[in-house]
């Protein structure tokens, strides 16, 4: 037989409503009592009603992380899944569950939006890499859903948890011209994206410091997967380069072996610098220079920073965090490092 509320109460000598209030965490509950219901709990193998007790509390637990990406990018970019490991145990450790949700090209991404937003059992929802012109950030202003993005939104209601793109990507192209290259290309990830701006920015304000031209042909637009990344280095290829900075490293892996394919070699003729510091940056030959971010703590904090607005109810609150992870350069034989 299923084991009752009534039989949990008794083993712990405790009212009903205290048993009550130790299973929806109420801060009312003195510790000497709360331990001594939950031992009653493990004893009695009494499983709470997660139906009814997210109708009790008018929570579920559940949070949602919305990746407005090609499912294609999702399985093949390393980013992803160290995000969502990191996201994923910090939901573990609150006890929170995350569902995901991805969308494919053929589909309106508005009506999926309305269909998850609207479904009743996200707590709250966190947003990866949402592009500028993507209606999901203003629907979840205009409702009024708690949400935090990862990465910079020029928006400032939104919460957000990012990494220092233009400070890494300073750091990369100051350290291509200590190397005495004069003749630097960048390729950034699409220009509709926050990340791949501030690393633009990055990148040109240091070349301008520097008295270096950023000519017209020497910034090209990827996307930030490894094809976009051969694309953009064959484009960059005829006007001979002699160092690029990459706005990701799945992008500077195709730029390799676009450099490869003409025999061309890395770093003798050519240094390439990514961002992003993923594992195929050492599997890769030459092994690759890059911009190293936090990318499972990024996924942590993000999922902690959210559940702690949830549960100091900062639903409709005016503080709004803004946090930004360090970066640092991490020098490898693609550029520097013998």
């Amino acid at each position: 037989m299923v084991p009752t509320l009534e039989e949990v109460s008794k083993a712990a000598r405790v009212s009903r409503s205290t048993v009550s209030r130790v299973i929806n965490n109420h801060p009312n509950v003195s510790e000497a009592t709360r331990a001594r219901v939950q031992q009653a709990i493990k004893r009695c193998g009494y499983r709470p009603n997660g139906v009814a007790r997210s109708l009790a509390t008018n929570t579920t637990h559940i949070l949602g992380m919305i990746i407005p990406e090609a499912v294609t990018q999702l399985f093949t970019d390393a980013y992803f899944p160290l995000m969502l490991r990191g996201a994923t145990e910090a939901c573990n450790r609150r006890g929170y569950q995350l569902i995901l949700s991805l969308f494919t090209p053929s589909v309106d991404p508005h009506i999926m939006y309305d269909r998850v937003l609207r479904s009743g059992y996200l707590d709250g929802v966190v947003v990866a890499n949402a592009s500028l012109d993507d209606r999901l950030i203003p629907t979840l202003l205009d409702e009024a859903i708690p949400f935090i993005s990862i990465g910079r939104h020029p928006d400032d209601r939104v919460p957000y948890v990012d990494v220092d793109n233009i400070g890494g990507a300073r750091m990369a192209t100051e350290h291509l011209i200590r190397l005495g290259h004069k003749r630097i290309a960048m390729i950034t990830g699409p220009l509709n994206m926050t990340p791949s701006r501030d690393r633009l920015d990055g990148f040109s304000e240091v070349m301008a410091a520097h008295h270096l031209p950023v000519d017209d042909w020497a910034v090209v637009e990827g996307d930030f997967m490894e094809a976009g990344g051969r694309a953009a280095m064959v484009h960059l290829l005829p006007e001979k380069p002699t160092a690029v900075f990459v706005g990701s490293d799945s992008m500077a892996i195709g730029a390799i072996k676009a450099i490869r394919d003409t025999g061309l070699r890395i770093p003798d003729d050519i240094c390439i610098v990514g961002f992003d510091d993923i594992p195929s940056a050492v599997t890769i030959e030459p092994e690759l220079t890059t911009v190293r971010q936090p990318i499972e703590r990024l996924g942590q904090l993000v999922v902690e920073v959210l559940i702690e607005r949830l549960e100091r109810g900062l639903k409709g609150a005016t503080t709004v965090e803004r946090i930004v992870l360090p970066t640092e350069l991490v020098v490898r034989r693609s550029c520097g490092a013998q």
